[in-house]
């Protein structure tokens, strides 16, 4: 008898399959928006809608300048695959809902274990109402991230205590 798919791992199947239309030639996400047990959207990284994606030029510009993964995404051509997901739903739809999140790096095609929205996508997804963020580490592995979370311990305030301890190293 075959053994049915758990109904989390099922999303984040799909998630890891919307990835598969990434253009990024360093990690490629895909995101699902789930609500009542209905997928309201799909995004994954890519350039914005008519600009060349990083594949078609044949070249990272943040890789090219050696910038780790997390830092200078001003650099970067693509729009981040929950940004996309985000933007093709209504507001109404996606307050209370979930949001699966799997990503691959684009060389080997590999999970990425650990990884997470980066500090803009957590902004949009707590000012889009979404309830939670599961995140895909492995084929059957994932965290479950309550977005209250990210509301409660505030990344940006760290950066900006950061940012402010570099302006004062400055003088």
């Amino acid at each position: 008898m075959i053994e049915r798919r758990d109904k989390i791992n099922y999303y984040l199947d799909i998630a890891q399959m919307v990835s598969e239309r990434g253009t990024c030639l360093r990690r490629n996400y895909g995101a699902i928006l789930v609500k009542n047990d209905e997928i309201i959207s799909t995004g994954y990284t890519g350039a914005p809608r008519s600009r060349k994606n990083c594949i078609d030029m044949g070249h990272c510009l943040r890789e090219k300048l050696q910038i780790p993964s997390g830092e200078r995404y001003e650099l970067c051509r693509s729009v981040h695959a929950e940004a996309n997901c985000i933007i093709s739903a209504s507001r109404r739809d996606m307050i209370g809902s979930t949001l699966y999140l799997a990503c691959r790096n684009a060389k080997t095609g590999e999970l990425m274990e650990g990884t997470n929205s980066c500090s803009m996508c957590k902004r949009l997804i707590i000012n889009a109402g979404i309830k939670e963020v599961i995140v895909r580490d492995t084929k059957d592995d994932y965290r479950i991230i309550p977005v209250a979370r990210w509301i409660t311990n505030d990344d940006s305030l760290f950066e900006e205590d950061k940012a402010q301890n570099m302006i004062e190293s400055n003088k």
